[in-house]
């Protein structure tokens, strides 16, 4: 998340900043890869960030402590029964968590009765059926589409991204926004390369490979060919995309 969170930066986060005096709830921070951005873009704004995992938090304090900032303070919580009034907060960010949840819609209502009246939203996710890559391999995409199921079987939709617009309109938002943004990858990005296609999405899609076997979703053989297509796109001739969506709502 680290590695994914630096290298992005600039493409999901360029244009999230929040006005002097905010108070600005960040929902599910987990280790506070987005936390760190999130406080040097609002200097001036005061950022409470919770998550449900104390060991996570413990990392994020630490990060933001080595980072000089000192706008955010951090609590323990669950994302559906958090220990603050309604209309705490004048803004929300959520970044990579919806995915991770059985009932999103549930989840965005919880954090509406947290928002003051005009008061934003901002969600952030992945869609793993965006990736597409160069050359192609029909192996890598079955490599993929095993994340993407055992993800579904523990309550979770590594497809998201391409809901957020419906999401957020059945939990009672308006004024939805949501935009892509596609990370490219050739070559010539050489820290693309790294950050993104290697140490990120493809040592994910590697990491569940013994899950996969044991689930009995694909083959040793076409795993192994997957991954090893995967990182064929790094080479000097081969190209990754991935498209990530931005979302901005507002609570009226």
């Amino acid at each position: 998340m680290q590695d994914q969170a630096s290298t992005l930066a600039e493409l999901l986060h360029s244009d999230t900043f929040y006005p002097p005096g905010s108070l600005v709830l960040e929902a599910g921070c987990g280790v506070g890869a987005q936390t760190i951005t999130l406080a040097a873009n609002s200097p001036d704004a005061h950022i409470t960030s919770v998550d449900i995992s104390e060991s996570s938090l413990a990392q994020a304090r630490k990060k933001i402590t080595e980072a000089g900032l000192t706008n955010v303070s951090f609590q323990q919580g669950d994302i559906f029964h958090l220990p603050f009034a309604p209309e705490s907060f004048d803004h929300v960010f959520v970044c990579f968590v919806l995915e991770h949840l059985a009932r999103p819609v549930d989840a965005l209502q919880c954090l509406k009765r947290l928002l003051k009246i005009g008061g934003t939203i901002t969600v952030i996710e992945g869609d793993h059926g965006s990736a597409y890559f160069y050359p192609d391999s029909d192996a890598a995409r079955k490599a993929i589409a095993c994340q993407v199921e055992l993800q579904k079987r523990a309550g979770g939709n590594a497809n998201i991204g391409r809901e957020l617009y419906p999401l957020l309109n059945a939990a009672g938002y308006g004024e939805v926004c949501v935009s892509p943004r596609m990370v490219y990858v050739d070559s010539g990005r050489h820290e693309l390369v790294e950050g993104f296609t290697k140490n990120t999405f493809t040592a994910m899609i590697e990491g569940v490979g013994k899950s996969s076997l044991e689930a009995g979703l694909i083959d040793r053989k076409t795993f192994d060919e997957g991954i090893k297509a995967l990182y064929r796109t790094t080479e000097a001739d081969g190209v990754f995309c991935y498209t990530f969506f931005k979302a901005i709502a507002e609570k009226q």
